[in-house]
């Protein structure tokens, strides 16, 4: 064998660097076709602080959503930074569960979109009403490298992608802040 097939080579790009590339290359992809509507309304769009008579006549479901999905971005963005294992992590990690779970069961109950059906976003509902719990046991468990995989996963793939898409013209998100 030679020295060169021995060393580790260094990665360029993580696994979550990947992922993240590819759920972009996706969403390009998807989007593509519509590019000179999405182009034109971004280009209309002004931002204004929260239109607050408009999150008045929301549903409760919608608010509740829509706050608890706010709030567990921003806290998530938090637990992503800090250091992991310490009280404060494990603390604000149990209120990051408990605002996703808000999150995901109020979902159940919007079905606006698709005239009072589920949509195929409601797949992520079930999916995370999955993968929270189990993550929470890797935790108790001590499994972290599960753990983390879960957790990011839900942080990245169910707030961070999702936020793009509670932005596209003419959902509430834009309507409150853009449009």
């Amino acid at each position: 064998m030679s020295l060169v097939s021995q060393t580790p080579r260094p990665a360029v790009l993580g696994s979550i660097g990947l992922r993240a590339l590819a759920v972009g290359a996706l969403v390009a992809a998807a989007t593509f076709p519509l590019r000179h509507q999405i182009a034109g309304a971004l280009a209309s769009a002004s931002p204004h602080a929260p239109d607050m008579v408009l999150f008045q006549h929301l549903s409760l479901a919608v608010k509740a959503h829509l706050l608890a999905a706010l709030a567990a971005l921003v806290l998530g963005a938090v637990l992503m930074t800090v250091r992991k294992g310490r009280t404060f992590h494990r603390v604000a990690g149990w209120g990051w569960v408990v605002l996703v779970a808000v999150v995901a069961i109020s979902s159940l109950f919007i079905t606006g979109l698709n005239r009072g059906h589920w949509s195929l976003l409601h797949l992520l509902t079930g999916w995370t009403m999955i993968i929270l719990p189990l993550a929470v046991i890797a935790a108790r468990r001590h499994v972290v490298g599960r753990h983390r995989r879960m957790m990011m996963g839900l942080f990245y793939g169910g707030f961070a992608i999702n936020l793009a898409f509670a932005f596209i013209p003419g959902r509430v998100l834009w309507s409150l802040v853009l449009g």
